[in-house]
């Protein structure tokens, strides 16, 4: 485990401290490298309404986070950013499911709330740089052009690296963070927390949306999106009904649009197997919660639309209808985590890419054109859904990202 840099105490870092084990863990390690370290717990939701069992998560979460900083002996403040949260996190979830989008609301809240909100309110304390207990890595180097930038690198354990999480950052907002266990992994973070007795060594993975804490994204979207019926429709399994998949290696722009446009499906191109309780609650890919059986294989959901409330389904997952080699990011959503990096009209470089978080790196082709930038996969991506996010990578470090039209 590589020997971290020390700083002296008059470098101030305000970390978010969550409940969780990582954050706490990462509090330690800045305190042990002479950072002067704040604590700060962000309470982001609070609407009774979405609680489930009656439990109040944030409240545990935050008596565990001020019980981290009591055996530290570091100063802890609670931050209310609720009515922020609401107006950049939840009501982007509610108008992109509505829209039969697939957002992800943990790498916004990186973006807009860990990286955005609570960077201004730690300049208001006086901070230097802020802190989070994210599984990745920051390297500062030197470019081509002599120029000072950072890179975002992967987290050593492969298993839980949260760089995808964090592909919407700019050079300024990674030029503030740190991440101390980057270099860590989650066992050696679980054995480090135990040998210093933290209070919430034992205390497990939070698996519910991004600090909001135990709420299930169906009970979520309930509050907002209310159930309307509709058909399930299976797609026959006929190859010819979908657009021929191989790419040419051509990067003529017609060419690219052909391999990277999504499917489109109608009524008549299957049977009606079942009902649902609203398309909007859907996303391509998913498997469960469709309560129809039958079938030899699972069926997945290959398409919604939630104009005509209609949620398309294929049995098996090597079904063409839920596979496609290539995505289209428009020029307005394109982002580049590396600015220096950032590619031209008619440029084309070979990177390697994922749709979703712990997905394993598949090499692909970028294609940029005015319009924006085309990825083409060397092997077909399963459930590429509109409002994703797909992050390129060069080696371990994130380059950029975009959002799947």
């Amino acid at each position: 485990m590589p020997a971290p840099n020390f700083a002296p105490m008059s470098v101030r870092v305000v970390i978010g401290l969550s409940g969780g084990v990582d954050s706490a863990v990462a509090a330690y390690l800045l305190q042990q490298q002479g950072y002067d370290v704040v604590g700060i717990f962000m309470r982001n939701w609070h609407d009774e309404s979405v609680t489930i069992n009656n439990e109040c998560p944030w409240i545990d979460d935050s008596n565990d986070a001020m019980l981290v900083a009591e055996h530290l002996g570091i100063p802890f403040h609670v931050l209310d950013m609720s009515a922020e949260y609401k107006v950049r996190i939840v009501n982007y979830m509610f108008r992109e499911y509505e829209a039969g989008r697939t957002p992800n609301p943990d790498v916004l809240c990186n973006r807009e709330v860990k990286f955005d909100l609570f960077l201004e309110a730690a300049v208001n304390l006086k901070a230097d740089f802020i802190a989070t207990g994210h599984y990745c890595q920051r390297q500062v180097v030197e470019n081509a052009s002599g120029e000072t930038v950072h890179r975002l690198i992967a987290g050593v354990d492969r298993n839980k690296d949260q760089s995808y999480f964090l592909c919407q950052l700019n050079q300024f907002q990674l030029s503030k963070a740190l991440f101390p266990i980057g270099h860590l992994t989650k066992p050696q973070v679980r054995d480090l927390a135990k040998e210093i007795g933290l209070p919430n060594a034992a205390k497990k993975d939070s698996q519910g949306l991004c600090f909001i804490g135990k709420v299930k994204l169906p009970i979520f979207l309930q509050q907002q999106l209310k159930p309307r019926k509709g058909d399930i429709i299976e797609i026959k399994k006929d190859e010819d009904i979908f657009v021929q998949q191989n790419w040419t290696g051509s990067f003529d722009s017609a060419e690219l649009k052909r391999i990277c446009a999504p499917h489109r499906f109608s009524k008549d191109m299957g049977k009606m197997v079942g009902e649902h309780s609203g398309a909007h609650y859907f996303t391509i890919g998913q498997r469960k919660g469709l309560g129809v059986g039958g079938h030899a294989e699972p069926l997945f959901i290959v398409e919604t639309d939630t104009q005509e409330n209609l949620v398309f389904v294929a049995e098996g997952e090597g079904h063409a209808a839920l596979n496609r080699y290539g995505l289209f990011v428009p020029i307005s959503d394109v982002h580049w985590v590396r600015e220096d990096l950032r590619m031209k009209p008619d440029e084309n470089h070979l990177y390697r890419g994922r749709i979703r978080y712990r997905q394993p790196l598949t090499e692909c082709t970028l294609a940029m054109k005015e319009e924006g930038l085309y990825i083409v996969f060397n092997e077909p991506q399963k459930g590429i859904a509109r409002g994703q996010f797909v992050a390129w990578y060069d080696g371990e470090e994130l380059l950029g990202s975009g959002v799947i039209s």
